[in-house]
């Protein structure tokens, strides 16, 4: 699934990046690498996604989460 698809509080491992490599490259150097855990702190319908990762809060847009695959994780 993709991560625009997780719901608010919920935990997820990324699995792939997918996109052109501008796109691969500005994901990954904000830490958004295969094997990262995430965790969705805000996904209202019309407003970028907030995700928790390696210390750090991010803000990305609902495009951008088109190209990051996750498979979440329970507890």
């Amino acid at each position: 699934m993709c991560l625009s698809e997780l719901k608010e509080n919920r935990s997820a491992v990324v699995t792939n990046v997918e996109g052109d490599s501008r796109f691969i490259s500005r994901i990954t150097s904000i830490g958004l690498t295969p094997g990262c855990r995430v965790m969705v702190m805000k996904n209202d319908k019309n407003r970028p996604m907030l995700v928790y990762s390696r210390d750090t809060m991010i803000a990305l847009n609902k495009n951008e989460c088109q190209g990051v695959m996750v498979e979440e994780v329970t507890a």
